[in-house]
């Protein structure tokens, strides 16, 4: 059910992030939820370059997807993102162990991603699949540039960390 995604699935992995996103409104984050997903121009790049990968459902259409960096040498999850109506089935994890074997592969220790520490399927959630948070003084460059864009786009108004997974 996971491959890489096709330029045809982009517009639909956009669709999934609006409404991945919505569910952040009913926590009173309504500027995340209101926050458009990556270009199809972005999106094109990550699958271009082999770094994007679905979910896809028995029709072969996406229900899931993730896009993945490579930053300071460990993988990095920019975005994982399940349509609410496939919320539950460990769907995200699988694309995450996904994501974890191509990092490996590439030669990484680790997989790294950004997330709100007390968003209950961010943080908590990351944190029971193995990832830890990782203290101010275990940023790497590459984070701490990831970091201050998203303090810059103004994500910054809840508490937001950097992770990592040993692989």
């Amino acid at each position: 059910m996971i491959r890489l995604a096709r330029a045809a699935d982009l517009p639909n992995l956009q669709d999934i992030e609006r409404a991945a996103g919505k569910v952040f409104a009913d926590i009173d984050m309504v500027a995340v939820a209101e926050d458009e997903p990556p270009s199809l121009e972005v999106l094109g790049a990550y699958q271009e370059d082999g770094r994007a990968w679905v979910w896809a459902n028995d029709d072969d259409f996406p229900v899931a997807y993730l896009i993945a960096d490579l930053v300071d040498g460990n993988g990095h999850v920019e975005q994982v993102s399940v349509h609410p109506d496939h919320a539950g089935k460990r769907i995200g994890k699988a694309l995450i162990d996904h994501a974890a074997e191509w990092a490996g592969a590439q030669g990484s220790p680790a997989l790294t991603l950004t997330t709100f520490t007390e968003v209950v399927w961010n943080g908590p959630y990351y944190e029971k699949l193995g990832f830890r948070l990782l203290p101010e003084s275990e940023l790497t460059p590459g984070l701490r540039e990831i970091r201050a864009a998203e303090a810059a786009h103004g994500l910054d108004r809840w508490p937001r960390a950097c992770m990592r997974k040993e692989i």
